[in-house]
C-alpha cells in the first residue's frame, strides 16, 4: 500500500511539473507577439529558455549524480518555478520578458533531469515506470486545455505558478531514494558512447521546434483559429502521448532503442501532413500522430540511457538536447518565415527530420 501511495504521489507531482511549463510554453509565441511585432524577436524569446534550460540541465543533472540526491534538486526547482513563471504576468516589454524566460528556464532544467532519475530509480518494474513517466503526457494535456479555457495571458502566468507551487508542497511527501549499482562515466563519455541517438534527436528536434514556433501564428493568422481551438490541436497531441505510454508500461514489448527509432521515422509523415491542411480542425490527426512519435522517442531513448549510463547525467543531456534543439529550430524558424514564409519552415523540417532518421538507424 506504501508503494501505491508512493508512485500516485511521484505522478501528481510529474503532473503539476509539466502542466505547470506547458501552460506557458505552448501558448509563448502567441504570448510574445503582445511585446513584439518581429517574428525574428519571438524566435528569440522563445529560444532563450532552451538555451538557460541547457546549462542548468547539464550542470544540475551531473551534480544530482554526484550528490547522489534529487528530491533537493526537484523540489528547489518547483519553489523557482512558482516564482518565475510567475514573474511572467509583470513583463510588458521584450526585454523583461527576455530576461524573465531565461530565469524560467534554469529553474525548470534544475528538476527535469532530477525528477526522471527519481522515477525510474523509484519504479522496480523498469515497464511500468513508463506508467508513472506518462503522467508528464497528461500534464502537458491538462496544461494546454487550462491555457485555452484561460483565454487571459495575465491569468494563465498566475495558474502556472499556483500550479508548481502545489507541486512543491506535495514534493514534501517524497522520501529520498538510495541509489544503487551507480554507473561511473562522465558526460563526455556517456555523449560520445550514444553519439548517433543524441545527434538524431537533436536533428529531429530541429525540425519540430521550428514548426512549433511558427504553428500556433500560423493557425490563427493563415487559418483562423481562435485561441481555445489552439489547445484543442495541441491536446490531440499529448493525450495519444499519454495513452501511447501507457500501453508500453503493459502492452507494446520492443527494444528500447527500436521504438527510439521507430519515433524518429514517423515523425517525417507529421510535417508531410501539416503541409495539406486547409482548415485549423485538420492538423488534429497530424498532431495526434507527433504525440505518438514521442511517447517512443521519449521513453524509448530515455530508458535505454538509464539502462546503460548515470541516470540523472544521461537523463539531463537527452533534455539539454532537446533544448539545444529549441534554442536553434525557432531562430531558423525566425529567419526562413522572415525572409520566405511559413510553408518554408515545415519543407526544412521534413528535410532535416529525414536526415535524423538515417541517423537514427546507427544508434545501437
Amino acid at each position: 500500500m506504501q508503494l501505491i501511495n508512493t508512485n500516485n504521489t511521484i505522478r501528481l507531482v510529474t503532473f503539476l511539473q509539466h502542466s505547470g511549463i506547458a501552460i506557458i510554453f505552448v501558448f509563448m509565441p502567441i504570448l510574445a507577439k503582445k511585446v513584439t511585432d518581429s517574428i525574428f524577436e519571438i524566435g528569440i524569446i522563445v529560444s532563450m529558455f532552451s538555451l538557460a534550460q541547457i546549462l542548468s540541465e547539464l550542470y544540475f543533472g551531473k551534480i544530482s549524480d554526484k550528490k547522489e540526491k534529487r528530491l533537493a534538486f526537484i523540489r528547489f526547482g518547483f519553489l523557482g518555478c512558482a516564482i518565475t513563471f510567475g514573474l511572467h504576468y509583470f513583463a510588458d516589454d521584450t526585454i523583461s520578458l527576455l530576461i524573465i524566460r531565461i530565469c524560467a528556464g534554469v529553474t525548470s532544467g534544475m528538476m527535469i533531469p532530477a525528477m526522471l532519475a527519481y522515477i525510474y530509480e523509484s519504479g522496480k518494474n523498469k515497464k511500468k515506470v513508463a506508467s508513472v513517466i506518462s503522467f508528464h503526457a497528461l500534464g502537458w494535456l491538462v496544461g494546454i486545455i487550462i491555457g485555452g479555457l484561460t483565454n487571459n495571458e495575465k491569468s494563465i502566468f498566475i495558474v502556472s505558478s499556483m500550479l508548481f507551487l502545489i507541486g512543491f508542497i506535495i514534493s514534501i511527501k517524497l522520501s529520498e531514494i538510495t541509489i544503487v549499482n551507480k554507473i561511473d562515466r562522465g558526460t563526455k563519455e556517456i555523449f560520445l558512447k550514444n553519439k548517433f541517438l543524441f545527434l538524431s534527436l537533436l536533428l529531429r528536434h530541429i525540425g519540430a521546434a521550428s514548426v512549433w514556433t511558427i504553428l500556433p501564428i500560423m493557425l490563427i493568422e493563415v487559418l483562423n483559429a481562435e485561441f481555445y481551438e489552439i489547445s484543442f490541436v495541441y491536446v490531440s497531441n499529448t493525450l495519444t502521448a499519454f495513452i501511447i505510454m501507457n500501453l508500453m508500461a503493459y502492452k507494446i514489448n520492443l527494444k528500447n532503442t527500436t521504438k527510439f527509432k521507430i519515433g524518429i521515422g514517423l515523425t517525417v509523415f507529421v510535417f508531410v501532413g501539416l503541409l495539406t491542411i486547409s482548415e485549423w480542425w485538420m492538423a488534429i490527426p497530424y498532431m495526434s500522430l507527433v504525440g505518438a512519435t514521442w511517447a517512443f522517442i521519449f521513453i524509448g531513448g530515455n530508458f535505454h540511457l538509464m539502462g546503460n549510463n548515470p541516470k540523472s547525467t544521461s537523463t539531463g543531456i537527452f533534455s539539454s538536447t532537446l533544448s539545444i534543439a529549441s534554442v536553434i529550430g525557432p531562430i531558423l524558424a525566425g529567419i526562413f518565415a522572415f525572409y520566405f514564409n511559413y510553408t518554408f519552415v515545415i519543407y526544412f523540417a521534413i528535410i532535416i527530420i529525414t536526415i535524423a532518421c538515417m541517423v537514427s538507424l546507427k544508434t545501437k
